[in-house]
């Protein structure tokens, strides 16, 4: 991936046509690490080709595991010579802390070799994003961590796992990921319960009973997981990115295009259309997927009382933090004002100050919360340059480009490519105009 790379973007530019959302990112990352459980054959399905999945497998690759490609979005995995000294290596450590998802490693080697070492995972700058919670998790099922200050790396022995009951400091989505591939082959039974209940959680433990895993609850935030001695092969498919599907959304409507979202499942989305029926947006569910028709204008609800419209995020079944920074372009262009409070992470709104450059209203009360006075369309966006400061702020942006008047230039777009496949490709086939330079 060349560091350097950006986007010039002429604003302006209605789409037209539809748009097939990739595999979910985050479930992929789950998932490609719960085949290191196994020796068998596992088979992915709707994998996204993006840095961060590219990323992982090279980590998968490295560590012995031989993973092959079947097809564009078709993976096969076979974990059955793992390199453990591995480990050790300079390669390693560099890979690994790159990639966020790296740490939903250690679930898995934990019950497999029962020892992980794993240096202090990368990801997106958006505030603290701890891993205690993971770690207390797996102290109590047995295992015991030491923490080297000077490498930012854990190096963690789980000789003897144990199933225990385990309330949940935080609910977690890659901390329960990771307890539930750990206790699938722990001697005994463990309940997580405070647990994450995402669609994606649920894809992960279905893969994991698919393997011959016994996890009950599935769905709810107590979940129970009897242990068993080792796990097999499975096919498994990854679900439509719903990250996606909520910021094709949002285009659609900044950028007043008609568009057809392919495969888009209402009950796959939870919360996330109710969210922006509230700021206006009209949505025609097909067969095919989701429509969007044109927005020449849309509205932003009260609520009941009259007062202001307050969108925060939470664990689901609430509303996605990954989608905040999608609503809040998105209102920038509505009549109405709107409060966003970004509960989850301190540093995720950090990007508005490239908006108000770009003649958007809004007022940043605090890194949490920020008003913004939607401008019902009687003056555009205007182009500018900027940069791109973590994967979804990166795509807010790029919608926000593609909506204003003139052009754009947006910088750091290896931000966005390690959450969306081929973005530049995939829209300019529907009428964007995106150049990407080296």
């Amino acid at each position: 991936m060349i560091q350097n790379q950006s986007f010039v973007v002429t604003g302006g530019k209605v789409l037209s046509g539809s748009l097939q959302p990739q595999g979910a990112k985050n479930e992929a990352l789950q998932v490609i690490c719960a085949t290191v459980l196994t020796d068998q054959v596992v088979i992915l399905d709707n994998v996204p080709n993006i840095l961060d999945v590219k990323r992982l497998i090279e980590l998968l690759r490295g560590l012995g595991v031989e993973v092959k490609q079947l097809g564009a979005n078709r993976y096969q995995f076979e974990a059955k010579d793992i390199d453990l000294e591995y480990f050790g290596s300079e390669e390693y450590y560099q890979t690994a802390k790159k990639i966020r998802g790296s740490v939903m490693l250690i679930g898995p080697l934990l019950a497999r070799f029962k020892k992980a070492y794993i240096p202090k995972p990368g990801g997106d700058k958006i505030g603290r994003r701890r891993i205690d919670t993971h770690l207390l998790g797996f102290q109590k099922l047995g295992a015991k961590f030491i923490y080297n200050d000077k490498q930012e790396s854990y190096q963690i022995d789980a000789s003897n796992l144990q199933g225990q009951f385990i309330l949940m400091d935080e609910i977690s989505v890659t901390g329960t990921a990771n307890l539930v591939m750990a206790a699938s082959m722990a001697r005994g039974t463990t309940k997580l319960y405070n647990a994450a209940c995402e669609p994606y959680l649920q894809q992960l433990c279905k893969m994991l009973v698919r393997m011959g895993a016994r996890i009950e609850g599935i769905g709810s935030n107590l979940i129970t997981i009897h242990g068993v001695q080792s796990l097999g092969g499975t096919e498994h498919r990854i679900l439509p990115d719903m990250i996606e599907i909520g910021s094709f959304i949002g285009m659609a409507v900044m950028t007043r295009s008609d568009i057809l979202i392919r495969d888009a499942r209402k009950e796959d989305l939870g919360i996330i259309p109710m969210v922006f029926e509230r700021l206006g947006v009209t949505m025609e569910w097909t067969p095919d997927g989701l429509h969007i028709p044109t927005h020449d204008h849309y509205s932003i609800s009260t609520f009941i009382d009259g007062s202001i419209l307050t969108v925060y995020d939470a664990p689901w079944p609430g509303f996605t933090p990954d989608l905040m920074s999608i609503i809040l372009v998105m209102a920038t262009q509505a009549k109405g004002s709107v409060l966003i409070h970004q509960k989850m992470f301190e540093s995720r709104l950090f990007f508005v100050d490239k908006l108000i450059d770009m003649g958007a209203q809004i007022i940043l009360c605090d890194p949490h919360r920020a008003t913004i006075i939607g401008l019902d369309r009687s003056q555009a966006l205007r182009g500018i340059s900027m940069t791109s400061p973590d994967i979804r702020a990166g795509v807010a942006l790029l919608i926000a480009a593609m909506s204003a008047d003139g052009e754009s230039r947006i910088f750091n777009i290896q931000q966005i490519d390690r959450g969306y496949e081929r973005i530049d490709e995939r829209l300019n086939a529907i009428g964007a105009e995106i150049i990407r330079i080296a």
